[in-house]
């Protein structure tokens, strides 16, 4: 990934698309889920259209992976070309505090690094670990480079992330995945039930904080990264409401960028009880 790194984004993201479509056809389970996370989420759509966004699923995950040698190792004047932070900005200024709502796009690395080197806050954010250790100190060691994020492991607690958030760091939230049945509630993604963790209204409630989403989308500069607006009265006073919108919202996003979504994920793994597997 350091060779990768001063390479031109053409090379890097046409290395990208070659490694992505040998994965489409050689990853058949991990593309099995990504088909029947697209079918039952976008069940009026053509087969072949989703077809279509698997293929290019894969191939921005790819993408989106080498990406992060420049992301980690790139000289910071080549990030601030590529990494474009647009929309309401103004939202992540000052020290009032914020949760930012992360959903996992390909690009949610590039998101985090730009606010990272550019908004000149302090952030926080949940880590999970990964299995191989090399590769767990590369992730820890790419997203902390610019030295103001703090990273908590999600088995330990929330005291220091909410003390964080009130001392006005910001806190990168991606909380829109399946982890599992534990403190998860079922609420509707795209019509279908989905175990979700409701800490983006905890988090917020918590912290007294405004959420604010992020997204980003991969461009052939390198990436947009657009600050929505803060919600409006959010959290409310019902968390299962706060959790179905965070939801809602996301679909809608979704609807403009398919194929970045993060649907190698078995996103619908965790079912209600007496329902089968989706996969």
């Amino acid at each position: 990934m350091g060779l990768i790194a001063p390479l031109p984004l053409s090379w890097v993201r046409a290395l990208g698309t070659l490694v992505g479509l040998v994965l489409y056809v050689l990853a058949v389970p991990r593309r099995r889920v990504v088909m029947s996370n697209l079918a039952l989420c976008f069940p009026g759509h053509p087969l072949e259209e989703r077809r279509r966004w698997a293929r290019e699923c894969f191939v921005h995950f790819t993408q989106a992976w080498f990406d992060r040698s420049w992301l980690w190792n790139g000289k910071p004047e080549v990030l601030r070309q590529r990494l474009l932070v647009k929309g309401a900005v103004h939202e992540l200024q000052g020290k009032e505090p914020t949760v930012i709502f992360a959903p996992h796009f390909f690009g949610l690395d590039a998101a985090g690094t730009a606010i990272n080197q550019q908004s000149g806050r302090s952030m926080v954010s949940i880590y999970t670990p990964q299995r191989n250790k090399a590769v767990d100190q590369w992730l820890h060691d790419g997203r902390r480079r610019f030295g103001n994020l703090q990273l908590f492991y999600r088995d330990q607690g929330v005291k220091s992330i909410v003390a964080g958030l009130r001392g006005g760091a910001l806190l990168y939230l991606l909380s829109d995945m399946n982890f599992g049945p534990e403190e998860s509630i079922f609420v509707p993604f795209y019509g279908v039930p989905a175990a979700t963790v409701p800490s983006l209204p905890r988090f917020a409630r918590l912290g007294r904080a405004k959420v604010v989403p992020v997204t980003a989308r991969i461009t052939p500069q390198g990436y947009d990264i657009e600050v929505h607006p803060a919600w409006k009265d959010y959290p409310s006073a019902d968390v299962q409401a706060d959790t179905a919108y965070m939801n809602h919202w996301l679909e809608g996003v979704i609807n403009t960028m398919p194929s970045q979504y993060y649907w190698v994920h078995k996103r619908f793994k965790t079912r209600p009880p007496g329902e089968p597997s989706v996969y």
